[in-house]
């Protein structure tokens, strides 16, 4: 299971403001503290925003902040509310599925099986849990950009 680069972003979004829970964090500072597209991680604030997982405030002194306990947000509902469909092949929607033998593939159930069992893991973690040690990751960050071992999505 791959999960999309939105939802990648949203939870080090989570995560890097569950690790600074005694400020606004901007989606520039976060965006620099992952080298990745500010653009992109925008998009994913807007949205975070939206579900209710972080308050946004706009203009000079703004940023972004949990708006949920960190201890009570659980990694399984980050990503249901976060991938478009979770749909891993395409016989698992009907609008899509076109594949001949659909009706009577086994497949199908031990993907959907699989699929469950990879959210109900995540459902055993809340941020608090992966967040850890905040001064570790701080740390990390502080410290510069990845080195070249590690690939940047869009």
């Amino acid at each position: 299971m791959q999960l999309t680069w939105f939802t990648d972003y949203g939870l080090r979004l989570l995560l890097y403001a569950a690790a600074h829970p005694d400020r606004r964090v901007t989606v520039a500072e976060v965006a620099l503290a992952y080298q990745i597209s500010r653009d992109h991680l925008m998009k994913v604030s807007q949205r975070l925003t939206q579900l209710g997982m972080i308050h946004a405030t706009r203009g000079r002194g703004g940023g972004v902040q949990l708006a949920l306990d960190p201890t009570t947000l659980r990694l399984g509902a980050v990503v249901r509310a976060l991938e478009p469909d979770l749909n891993l092949v395409e016989c698992f929607s009907p609008l899509t599925n076109t594949c001949r033998i659909s009706a009577a593939c086994r497949l199908k159930g031990a993907l959907f099986r699989a699929r469950r069992a990879f959210l109900d893991s995540l459902d055993e973690h809340t941020l608090a849990d992966v967040v850890g040690d905040p001064d570790a990751l701080r740390a990390l960050w502080a410290s510069g950009p990845p080195g070249p071992e590690v690939t940047q999505r869009p």
